[in-house]
């Protein structure tokens, strides 16, 4: 057991994810920490430490059920709940016109941003139902649309359909809380994929935007 608030990112290695997960460890909670990319999270955990924070990393693959099934059983055995869940992982498809997506590549995009999204609300929305007061859940939401965006702007569409229907139907029941947030244009990986040869000077920090959301909860 711990006396810190317990706090789940999903993709935490990189970009706003990991930018996240030090806000987070840096107010006193600690941080659960999910991404595929192992050198990355011990980066991070580097950080967090250096900080004076704690984090438990988790290298997992967000799209293997089974192994978000033993995460989230884990969290319960140790700590009983889960505080907040930040999803901020992607699977960003190539910048491309509609009636050329790379197929495969589609296939996967499907299965770590709309199938693994499913999976998790339902392994994660207990946890947060036995936080005290109810924890809170956040999709790291993009409204970008348009030329060549096509795929990417499909699988933020179908996120956005399941934590807008989870919103409503909290706002009846009051023991999750569901967010969406969508930060500004940041200077990361992620966004160069989607927009590539951009002028990046006059893009947010992801530190910076990863302090306006924990704002927006109250916790910043």
């Amino acid at each position: 057991m711990t006396d810190h608030k317990i706090a789940l990112v999903t993709g935490a290695s990189r970009g706003f994810g990991a930018a996240v997960a030090e806000e987070l460890a840096r107010q006193g909670h600690h941080v659960v920490a999910v991404a595929r990319t192992s050198g990355g999270l011990e980066e991070l955990d580097d950080r967090i430490q250096a900080a004076g924070g704690h984090a438990t990393l988790a290298p997992m693959d967000i799209t293997v059920d089974e192994a978000m099934r033993t995460l989230c059983r884990g969290i319960f055995d140790r700590w009983g709940h889960v505080d907040l869940w930040v999803h901020c992982a992607i699977q960003t498809p190539p910048f491309s016109p509609a009636e050329q997506i790379d197929l495969k590549f589609w296939t996967k995009a499907i299965a770590a941003n709309i199938e693994a999204l499913g999976v998790l609300t339902n392994y994660v929305a207990p946890l947060l139902r036995t936080a005290p007061g109810g924890g809170h859940a956040v999709l790291v939401d993009d409204l970008a649309e348009g030329p060549f965006l096509g795929a990417y702007a499909a699988c933020k569409a179908a996120q956005r359909a399941i934590f807008a229907a989870w919103e409503a139907e909290q706002a009846r029941l009051g023991d999750v809380h569901v967010h969406r947030f969508v930060p500004a244009a940041m200077a990361t990986a992620h966004r160069h994929r989607l927009y590539p040869g951009e002028d990046t000077a006059a893009l947010a920090q992801p530190t910076d935007e990863a302090r306006r959301l924990l704002a927006t909860l109250g916790l910043g």
